[in-house]
C-alpha cells in the first residue's frame, strides 16, 4: 500500500511541478574572418549560387551599360550609327570582359573573407571609373578614363590570382600565367594611350584577340575548378540585368515622347512592342538550362565568349527601341526602314546568337530548329519593310520562343 502511495505522490508532484523545458539554443552568426585559404572551390559544389557580394558587383555593370546603350542611342538617332556602334562595341567589350574575368576567377577562388571582399571593393571602384568614362568615347574618341577605370579593376583581379598562387601550389602554375598575361595586357593597352585615337583601333584590335586568347594559355597549365551551374547561373543574371537595361532606355525613350504629347498610334504600337519583346527575349534565352553542356574548358569558353554576342545584341535591343520611339516623334534622322533595322538587326542577332552558343544541343531536333531560327531570323530583319516594324518583329519573337519551348518540353523526357 506505501509503494502505492508514494507512486501516486510522485505522479502529482510531476504534474504540479513540471520539469523545466529545454531553452533552445540560439547560434549567433560568425563574426566575418579577416583572413581564409584560397583553397579551390569544389565544382560539384551542391547547391552553389551567387552570392550577395556578386549580386553587389553586377549591379555596378548596370550603370556601365547604361551609359554606353545611351550613347550608342543618340548616335543612331543623330545619324552616326558607323561611329556609333564603333564606341559602342569598345565600350561593351570593355564591360564585358571585366565581367568575365571577376565571374569566372570568383567560381574557382571564392573565399568570402574580408580581404576578398576588400579587393572585389577596389575592382568595383575600377569599374564605376570605367563606366564614367564611356560617353567620353562616345563624344571625343578618348579612352583616358576608360582606361585608368580599366587598370583599376585589373590590379585588384591580379592581387586576387597572386593570392591564389600562393595557396594552391597545384594550381600556381596557372595562377601564375594569368597574373603574367593581365600585367602584360593592361601595360600594352596602357601604352595605346600615346596613340592619337584614329590610330588607337589597330592596336586595340590585336590587344582583343590577345584578350581572349589568353586564358586558353593559362589553364593549359591546369584548369581552374570553375563551377557550372554557379556560372550558367551568373551569366543568367548578366542577361537579366542587360534586358532590364533595354527596358530602362525604351520606358526613357517612350516617357519622352510622351512628355512632348506626341502619341501616335505607331509609338502606340512601340509602347506595347517593347514589353513584349523584352519578355519573349527573357523566355527564349531562359528556355533551356546551360551547365549541362559545361563540360570542359573549351565548350565552356565557346559558350563564354559567345555571350559577348548574345550581351551585346540584347543590350542593342533597347537601343532600337529608343531609335523607333525618336523616329516616331520625329527625333530621328533616319528612314522608316533605318530606324526599324536598328531593331531588327539586335534582335536577330540576339536570336540567332542564344541559339548557336546557349541553347543547340546535338540530336534529331538541331536541323528543324536551325531552320526555325533562320526563318525566324529573316522575318525579323524584313519586318522593317512594312508600317508595323515592332508588330512583325514582336510575332516572330513570340513564335520562335514558343517553338523553342516546345522543343525542349519534348526533348525533356529522353534527358532525364
Amino acid at each position: 500500500m506505501v509503494p502505492l502511495i508514494a507512486l501516486l505522490q510522485s505522479a502529482i508532484l510531476h504534474e504540479l511541478c513540471p520539469k523545466p523545458k529545454k531553452i533552445a539554443t540560439v547560434r549567433l552568426p560568425r563574426r566575418q574572418p579577416l583572413l581564409r585559404a584560397m583553397r579551390p572551390r569544389d565544382p560539384e559544389e551542391d547547391s552553389r549560387a551567387a552570392t550577395p557580394l556578386e549580386l553587389l558587383y553586377d549591379l555596378c555593370f548596370v550603370v556601365a551599360i547604361a551609359q554606353a546603350a545611351s550613347g550608342f542611342h543618340h548616335a543612331i538617332s543623330a545619324g552616326h550609327g558607323t561611329e556609333g556602334l564603333l564606341a559602342f562595341f569598345w565600350s561593351f567589350f570593355s564591360i564585358w570582359w571585366a565581367w568575365v574575368c571577376f565571374a569566372w576567377f570568383a567560381s574557382a577562388f571564392d573565399t568570402d573573407d574580408t580581404l576578398y571582399r576588400i579587393k572585389v571593393f577596389v575592382q568595383m571602384i575600377g569599374v564605376l571609373i570605367l563606366a564614367a568614362g564611356i560617353p567620353r568615347i562616345f563624344e571625343h574618341q578618348d579612352f583616358r578614363l576608360l582606361t585608368l577605370g580599366w587598370t583599376i579593376m585589373r590590379l585588384g583581379l591580379i592581387a586576387q590570382w597572386i593570392r591564389a598562387a600562393i595557396a594552391n601550389p597545384n594550381q600556381r602554375k596557372t595562377a601564375l600565367r594569368f597574373v603574367f598575361t593581365i600585367l602584360a595586357l593592361q601595360t600594352a593597352w596602357l601604352s595605346l594611350l600615346l596613340l592619337p585615337p584614329e590610330q588607337w583601333i589597330w592596336g586595340g584590335i590585336p590587344l582583343t584577340v590577345l584578350e581572349l586568347v589568353a586564358p586558353g594559355w593559362a589553364e593549359r597549365a591546369g584548369k581552374s575548378s570553375w563551377h557550372p551551374e554557379h556560372l550558367a547561373e551568373r551569366y543568367g543574371l548578366l542577361t537579366i540585368i542587360v534586358i532590364g537595361e533595354s527596358v530602362l532606355a525604351a520606358t526613357l525613350a517612350i516617357q519622352a515622347a510622351v512628355d512632348q504629347n506626341q502619341i501616335s498610334a505607331q509609338l502606340f504600337m512601340v509602347i506595347l512592342g517593347a514589353p513584349t519583346i523584352l519578355f519573349a527575349m527573357w523566355w527564349f534565352y531562359f528556355s533551356r538550362p546551360a551547365h549541362a553542356i559545361l563540360t570542359s574548358n573549351p565548350a565552356a569558353f565557346l559558350w563564354g565568349y559567345g555571350h559577348s554576342i548574345i550581351l551585346g545584341s540584347a543590350a542593342a535591343v533597347g537601343v532600337g527601341l529608343a531609335v523607333m520611339s525618336d523616329y516616331e516623334t520625329g527625333e530621328a534622322q533616319l528612314s522608316q526602314f533605318g530606324a526599324g533595322q536598328a531593331l531588327a538587326i539586335p534582335v536577330a542577332l540576339f536570336i540567332a546568337s542564344t541559339w548557336a552558343f546557349h541553347l543547340r544541343r546535338p540530336g534529331p531536333n538541331a536541323k528543324v530548329e536551325a531552320v526555325q531560327v533562320m526563318l525566324a531570323c529573316a522575318f525579323i530583319l524584313a519586318a522593317p519593310l512594312t508600317s508595323y516594324a515592332v508588330v512583325g518583329i514582336a510575332l516572330a519573337l513570340i513564335l520562335i520562343t514558343f517553338a523553342m519551348s516546345r522543343c525542349s518540353i519534348t526533348a525533356q523526357p529522353s534527358e532525364n
